[in-house]
């Protein structure tokens, strides 16, 4: 992005959108592989192992979260865009235009959490709507934004 322009932050519509979309390909991802482990394509309460009450502890389940921590940390921190960021037009950078690299992008996807809270990303959500930059409280820990990129007209 050429830091002399005014960076085109991105709104909700298009970073969920994103989002549906990086799910969509991650559910792809796992299903099969359900299918293959377990026998089945979706995982009900009695195909887990249950190990601490409501805290989900099955190998698979915990391998499947860290592949997701995984593909948000190190597509957005190495190059900027999951697949659905890229395909939207949009890119994670740092405030001063550049890539966010990974300690960043590990911090502003594990503060996904707090964004979360107390359901349906309502903290996230507020702050995108209430911000200038559109910037949830990863993107303002980390210092990272997400804007919109110009497509190179062929």
């Amino acid at each position: 992005m050429n830091m002399r322009e005014e960076p085109r932050y991105a709104g909700l519509r298009p970073r969920f959108l994103a989002l549906v979309i990086d799910f969509a390909f991650l559910v792809a991802l796992f299903l099969p592989i359900t299918r293959l482990v377990k026998g089945v394509w979706i995982m009900g309460a009695a195909d887990h192992r249950w190990a601490w009450g409501l805290f989900i502890t099955d190998p698979l389940c915990l391998a499947f979260l860290a592949v997701m921590f995984l593909y948000f940390v190190l597509l957005e921190g190495l190059v900027g865009a999951t697949l659905g960021k890229r395909l939207l037009g949009l890119r994670v950078i740092k405030e001063d235009g550049g890539k966010p690299g990974l300690p960043k992008s590990a911090a502003r996807n594990l503060l996904r959490l707090v964004d979360g809270l107390p359901a349906l990303n309502l903290v996230g959500v507020v702050l995108i709507l209430r911000s200038a930059e559109r910037a949830r409280f990863g993107d303002r820990v980390a210092g990272t934004r997400v804007v919109r990129i110009k497509r190179n007209a062929k």
